[in-house]
């Protein structure tokens, strides 16, 4: 699963990579986790980064659903995903994801990145969705930081995102049995065509040029978010 990732970039450097303006408020993110509001960069409004909650939930879901990721496997066909799989893509700017891993003895914190750190795109869905009863908010809670989009008091409406998922690559395989699906650089905007089927955009990215390394496990806490989070401990 991709349950944790970093996004270190300035607003300058995040625009100028992904092409797109940056939220007006936006600061480098070191633990970036579910329930909280991060930005994507969705197939209706490529030219600017839309702050959503990670934590997707289908449309005609009568409750929160919270889930932060989906199979790429099967994603076109899960009720809950399809519809969005087909026409609200989405793709989640990252530098890094973080994976537990027991595999010195302990379960703990790893850092999977390029070799370079440069940024990347994950692929993700989205939906908006509108809690049946009013005043509901988005789940989460175990999380910290889930909230109901509440630009205007009386819109109870919640958009939401999830990061696919596939197989590992060599790379990642020593440290978990699923990752995040990251999107060649050059095809990340071929991602946002609802019209492209299941490609190999949804095949594990070839980890050659990747690394993973320990991390402080004070990142097993969203409520820790600094630059001290992303620097390689003693495993």
């Amino acid at each position: 699963m991709c349950g944790r990732y970093s996004l270190t970039l300035e607003a300058h450097d995040l625009a100028e990579r992904f092409d797109a303006d940056a939220p007006d408020d936006w600061e480098p993110r070191y633990n970036c986790a579910p329930g909280q509001d991060l930005p994507v960069i969705t197939d209706d409004a490529p030219g600017a980064f839309r702050r959503m909650l990670w934590g997707f939930t289908p449309p005609e879901a009568d409750e929160s659903r919270d889930l932060i990721n989906a199979r790429a496997e099967t994603v076109d066909e899960k009720r809950a995903f399809a519809d969005s799989f087909t026409s609200r893509r989405c793709f989640v700017p990252a530098d890094g994801f973080y994976e537990w891993s027991d595999r010195a003895g302990d379960k703990r914190p790893y850092r999977v990145a390029f070799d370079d750190d440069r940024a990347f795109a994950m692929a993700g869905i989205h939906a908006t969705w509108e809690p049946s009863t009013p005043g509901r908010q988005a789940g989460l809670g175990n999380w910290g930081g889930g909230r109901a989009d509440a630009d205007d008091p009386g819109d109870e409406r919640v958009e939401t995102f999830a990061v696919l998922t596939t197989e590992p690559n060599d790379r990642v395989a020593d440290l978990h049995h699923r990752m995040a699906v990251v999107l060649p650089r050059e095809r990340e905007r071929d991602w946002l065509d609802g019209d492209l089927a299941k490609s190999d955009l949804l095949e594990p990215y070839p980890g050659d040029d990747m690394r993973y390394y320990p991390v402080s496990t004070r990142v097993n806490s969203p409520a820790n978010d600094d630059p001290s989070l992303i620097e390689p401990v003693d495993a």
